[in-house]
């Protein structure tokens, strides 16, 4: 019997304090669950700063026995040590081992390729569901994606041709954030994040839509679409997520792509926003410009402030085409929060317990999955539940 139902690892960071901060104000009493980092007198002050204090377990993420000895105390883990690439590795490797499942918070969909490559036939093997992206990246886009392909084939009988999505969002960047950006753009890890074939399984078609470059207006939205940032992140986990399920026998549509952009209402303010991403790109390209947004930014462990959190929101609206020529909308989400904190922590922590108390009823799939393979309808369900919107409909969307 294991100790623990579930640990929150790197809880001693700015969104660990926070995973942790939610599973006390909502786990059943019967939780079992513990926080863990590398540092005890930390782990101590934030347990004791807790409703329900949980109990602690000291590891280093380099530390083999102290991981291996962790995974195999838990039924889940939950962690936001980032940036994964160069923290994360040895914690996935011991909760394969170990068979303990696992959900994180990473975009850095270049390791996460890395992960399918070593672990995931493995992880199929056993049983245990390794899951990456279960916050902003990616569960809006590739859940969403998801519920619309199923509302259109329930409906109307039929796939989808193509579905695009569209991001409107305020709120504020944590230092965990930005060091898993930095640490890409160093290594190199931005140029794979670029490739359309990234997370898709050899000899597959893609199913990632060309990276946006400039500004149109659409009239579906009424709104002008510009160049996502994390667009090469979510279209690629989509990708993953469509070509598994035809695998299955249910795919997406027979020539099913899905592109991705941000929205704005104003044309001006469309080309900035893409004028200014490009100038931050250009940044990370180069080792003294990632000096200059390293002093500019938060450092690991600081974020924006509680208000600043509490007064953002996110929302992603996606239309599809039908393979009958009809159209269709769906809506995701959150207006309790910033995207990259509050809705992020509400994500994963849901994943997490998902997992733990709805597994009878996800899908029967293991290995390193995208959320839409691991939790298909039923995360959704606990994310409405939990305040965020999740709404399908057929025809025009709606404003």
């Amino acid at each position: 019997m294991r100790s623990y139902d579930l640990i929150v690892y790197g809880a001693t960071g700015f969104t660990g304090r926070q995973a942790a901060e939610r599973v006390a104000a909502i786990a059943s009493p019967g939780l079992r669950w513990a926080i863990g980092g590398r540092d005890r007198a930390k782990l101590e002050a934030i347990a004791q700063s807790l409703p329900v204090v949980p109990g602690i377990v000291v590891a280093d993420g380099q530390d083999d026995a102290a991981l291996a000895e962790l995974a195999a105390s838990t039924r889940v883990v939950l962690t936001t040590a980032g940036p994964f690439a160069r923290h994360g590795d040895k914690l996935v490797a011991a909760c394969v081992a170990q068979r303990t499942d696992y959900v994180d918070i990473t975009g850095e969909s270049p390791w996460v390729a890395s992960l399918i490559e070593r672990f995931h036939a493995q992880a199929a093997a056993d049983g245990t569901r390794i899951v990456p992206f279960c916050g902003f990246d990616s569960i809006p886009s590739d859940l969403g994606v998801l519920q619309l392909v199923r509302h259109v084939q329930r409906t109307r009988g039929c796939g989808v041709r193509r579905i695009v999505g569209s991001f409107s969002m305020k709120g504020g960047v944590n230092g965990g954030t930005m060091a898993s950006a930095l640490n890409m753009a160093e290594t190199g890890q931005n140029k794979r994040l670029l490739r359309g074939t990234l997370l898709r399984p050899e000899g597959t078609r893609r199913v990632a839509g060309p990276d946006r470059r400039s500004v149109d207006w659409d009239a579906a939205r009424r709104r002008h679409l510009l160049p996502f940032f994390m667009a090469p992140i979510n279209t690629r986990v989509v990708g993953r997520s469509a070509t598994l399920h035809e695998a299955d026998g249910h795919a997406y549509g027979e020539a099913f792509t899905y592109e991705e952009a941000m929205e704005s209402k104003s044309g001006f303010g469309a080309w900035t926003m893409t004028l200014g991403m490009g100038a931050a790109d250009a940044l990370l390209k180069r080792p003294w410009g990632r000096r200059l947004v390293a002093r500019a930014v938060p450092n690991p462990g600081q974020g924006p402030s509680t208000a600043a959190m509490d007064g953002g929101f996110f929302r992603a609206r996606f239309t599809a085409e039908a393979e009958d020529g009809s159209t269709a909308w769906a809506i995701v989400a959150d207006m309790d929060g910033d995207p990259g904190n509050r809705s992020t922590v509400r994500m994963l922590v849901e994943s997490a317990l998902c997992l733990l108390q709805d597994r009878d009823r996800l899908p029967a799939r293991a290995g390193v999955l995208t959320p839409a393979l691991a939790f298909g309808d039923v995360l959704p369900e606990r994310l409405a539940a939990s305040g965020m919107r999740w709404e399908t409909g057929t025809g025009d969307l709606p404003g």
